[in-house]
């Protein structure tokens, strides 16, 4: 019974090892992949590529985990280098902070409650991605709604998706691959186990 106990309460303190040191490297990935845009914000906003280790977040280490990195990642990378600027002259950041909150945790929810079949990974994707689109939609009209400036729903369609298909194309392309590989390295399976 103590050997059981011990077992279970050390794959349990590995696990959550293994998802913060998951999550401390997205979240560092966060800070460094915006330099790859060289910090142009049309560039940045079209390839989105502080959206990347937040969507993987979500899927290596679970939703919460996710949600963490999706929530800290812009206000840290707006406090040290500046972008995306959290209120003036628009409030990205501030938005931003919603959307990627969403995303981890979606990502990392559906994963966790759908069929582990490589079809699962493109729907939560997409799923992940089109709610942090509509919750960035919300966030944006509420703190324009504040700040006394419009925001339209051609604003919105414009941002979310007109202006970000290139970032949805590299995202679909890429973030898949990377969760079936380390799928099938059985790197996914003590992560998604209750209590993550």
């Amino acid at each position: 019974m103590i050997i059981f106990m011990s077992t279970t309460t050390g794959t349990r303190i590995n696990r959550q090892v293994r998802n913060l040191t998951t999550s401390g490297i997205c979240l560092a990935l966060c800070m460094l992949l915006p330099f790859l845009t060289g910090q142009i914000q049309q560039f940045g906003a079209a390839l989105s590529p502080m959206h990347i280790p937040v969507l993987l977040c979500g899927f290596l280490a679970g939703p919460f985990y996710g949600a963490a990195v999706g929530l800290l990642a812009p206000i840290l990378r707006s406090t040290i280098f500046g972008m995306p600027p959290m209120i003036s002259p628009m409030p990205i950041g501030l938005a931003m902070t919603f959307e990627l909150a969403t995303y981890g945790f979606m990502a990392g929810m559906l994963y966790k409650m759908l069929p582990k079949k490589n079809i699962s990974v493109y729907v939560t994707l997409v799923i992940a991605m089109l709610s942090g689109r509509v919750i960035w939609g919300i966030a944006m009209r509420i703190i324009m709604g504040f700040l006394g400036m419009p925001f339209t729903l051609n604003a919105f369609l414009a941002g979310a998706f007109i202006n970000a298909v290139p970032g949805i194309i590299l995202h679909i392309v890429l973030i898949p691959p990377i969760v079936i590989a380390l799928k099938r390295a059985k790197f996914l399976e003590s992560a998604h186990q209750p209590g993550t």
